[in-house]
């Protein structure tokens, strides 16, 4: 499975209906809106870098209201899980 970040610019005034368009594409599994330099943030979840390719290159470049896309690769997914055991020593709760 191939993680990635879209960043996404749109148009003034288009956000909300790109983000509900972003939201329908197959592979798009998330969209937020989100404050900073870029207005929306869609994650991708596919099977193959093809599959990414043609998602943002074919169908998100379709799509009225997109200015500009940043696309950030994930290479590995870190939970709080993950980076509890990382520093787990063996200490138990009390001990810690």
């Amino acid at each position: 499975m191939i993680t990635a970040f879209v960043l996404i610019d749109a148009q003034r005034g288009q956000v909300g209906a790109l983000a509900q368009r972003l939201a329908e594409l197959p592979g798009i599994a998330e969209v937020y809106s989100v404050s900073g330099r870029h207005d929306l943030v869609a994650i991708a979840r596919v099977a193959e870098a093809d599959d990414l390719s043609a998602l943002v290159t074919d169908k998100l470049a379709a799509l009225p209201g997109i200015e500009r896309t940043e696309t950030l690769l994930a290479f590995r997914a870190f939970s709080r899980h993950d980076l509890d055991s990382l520093f787990d020593v063996g200490l138990g709760p009390t001990e810690r």
